[in-house]
């Protein structure tokens, strides 16, 4: 199967920079211990971090140095909220939340059943001020995109209205049925991979990236 181009997906945003690149590389070698796998999780979330909130909003804020007061810009509205989608979403948190400490953490608790590929909810908490905060819904992997299709519907129910989701690795098939069920939330991904195997894994991929993070089979 010929290799998809990003510019297939509106709203689809692959992330080029070198670096991002290079620590994906060593994150899909099936060498890479799950210290490493974890590590290289955090650099490159950070990483995508610093890419996707380029064009977050500034107000203006009066401030004292220690030699006079002074203009600053700080981000404007709520705080940013974080949500990864359980469990392999965790990952994900540390790194951003080591570029925006003052961002709140959600969780929402989803798994794929093996059987039917389709998502099964466990698990929903998020801060309160829904409709004023910038939700960052993160996942290592977009397969299907059963699960984060389910995800983005359930903090919209919840009264979220900015949405921005990221992921490592994305299959064609899962970035369709996420623009498909929900236009207007741009996606974000490391790579664009290949296809989807018969079993719904991503082709070349990384494998599982919860059990790779956790050290689980």
């Amino acid at each position: 199967m010929a290799r998809v181009s990003p510019q297939q997906f509106p709203n689809l945003t692959v992330l080029s920079h070198p670096l991002i690149q290079h620590k994906l590389t060593i994150l899909r070698n099936k060498q890479t211990s799950t210290r490493d796998f974890k590590q290289l999780v955090n650099e490159i979330a950070m990483l995508m971090a610093y890419e996707v909130t380029k064009d977050l909003p500034l107000e203006a804020v009066e401030i004292e140095t220690p030699l006079e007061k002074t203009t600053g810009s700080q981000v404007a509205g709520k705080k940013l909220t974080l949500v990864p989608i359980l469990r392999a979403g965790l990952g994900m948190v540390e790194g951003i939340s080591q570029l925006i400490p003052s961002a709140r953490v959600g969780h929402i608790g989803l798994y794929r059943d093996h059987s039917t590929l389709q998502p099964v909810d466990y698990y929903f908490k998020i801060p309160s001020g829904e409709a004023d905060r910038a939700f960052f819904l993160l996942d290592p992997m977009l397969a299907t995109g059963g699960s984060a299709v389910a995800a983005v519907s359930a903090l919209i129910r919840a009264g979220a209205q900015k949405i921005r989701f990221l992921c490592l690795v994305s299959a064609p098939e899962g970035v369709k049925a996420m623009l498909d069920a929900h236009p207007k939330v741009p996606v974000y991904a490391a790579s664009l991979d290949r296809e989807l195997n018969a079993k719904g894994y991503i082709l070349p991929g990384l494998g599982d990236a919860g059990d790779r993070l956790f050290g689980t089979r």
